[in-house]
């Protein structure tokens, strides 16, 4: 990319210990009288224990100021990129995942419908192979249906194209109901697993560090999906990022929150680039 954002965030943390000792047990304050104060250790670990909240809380906030300027320099590099030169890359990176072993294993993914508004790198042929492709080769495919602003997010079951309608932001989402009037299936709340997810993103690191749009709506829904793997005994799906050239930034660039979720492997126009030692044995 034109230019890279480096960032390295510090923490200073205080030791409740420390903070204790600076303390005495009773100590006198001079004026027109000798006053006398007792500061117990309970209180002491309290007063620590909100400085290391207000730490914590500054870091946090740091965090997000250094996505939200990485943010801004990505949508400045994907908004210049060459309108051939992403067609090229969008007919690249689908090509490579059509033809993925992992890809043509796979029963079940979910799957994003791409937003040219949003210089995602385009999904409209692999979704089309899923949709439209033999019966005996097509996958069972959910996409992401956006409830409300609180991160819910859900992925629903999709047979068709014409599954698909317009949201208010005009971004195509699966509606509620099929045309029967019956819900559509929720991946949430599934009998099967599905072994695959392709993820959109604004910028990626070889390191797995994946940077969404701010929303925290995919990692909302991957935690979730994580625990319900769990508590179902099933194997977890390999969590595959597509990824124009200009969206990999050097390792570090892209800080982490504890609710962040690393992805397993990237899709770029030059290839595959395993990363978890579950892509590494399956992209070998």
């Amino acid at each position: 990319m034109n230019k890279q954002v480096l960032i390295s965030p510090t923490m200073t943390i205080s030791s409740a210990t420390a903070l204790a000792l600076s303390f005495t047990n009773r100590f006198s304050l001079t004026g027109s009288a000798f006053l006398r104060r007792q500061t117990s250790p309970s209180s002491a670990m309290s007063i620590a224990g909100e400085q290391n909240y207000s730490s914590e809380a500054a870091h946090l906030d740091s965090i997000f100021k250094q996505k939200k300027a990485l943010r801004s320099v990505v949508k400045r590099d994907l908004k210049s990129m060459d309108p051939t030169l992403r067609s090229q890359q969008d007919e690249a990176i689908q090509k490579i995942v059509l033809g993925a072993p992992w890809f043509k294993a796979c029963k079940g993914l979910c799957a994003y419908i791409s937003c040219s508004a949003l210089r995602e790198v385009d999904t409209t042929q692999i979704l089309s192979h899923i949709l439209g492709g033999h019966p005996e080769m097509r996958k069972k495919l959910f996409v992401p249906r956006v409830e409300d602003r609180n991160r819910n997010m859900r992925m629903l079951n999709i047979s068709s194209t014409e599954d698909l309608i317009a949201n208010s932001m005009d971004i195509l989402e699966p509606a509620p109901l099929d045309a029967d009037g019956n819900e559509r299936e929720d991946v949430l709340f599934a009998n099967e697993p599905v072994d695959l997810l392709l993820l959109p993103g604004l910028a990626f690191d070889k390191a797995g560090r994946r940077l969404g749009r701010g929303g925290g709506y995919y990692d909302t829904f991957l935690s979730r999906y994580q625990e319900l793997a769990e508590k179902r005994n099933w194997k977890q799906p390999l969590k595959i990022a597509l990824s124009y050239s200009v969206q990999i930034v050097d390792d570090g660039t892209i800080p982490l929150t504890p609710n962040d979720i690393l992805v397993d492997a990237l899709v770029s126009p030059s290839g595959v680039i395993p990363i978890s030692p579950a892509a590494l044995e399956i992209c070998r």
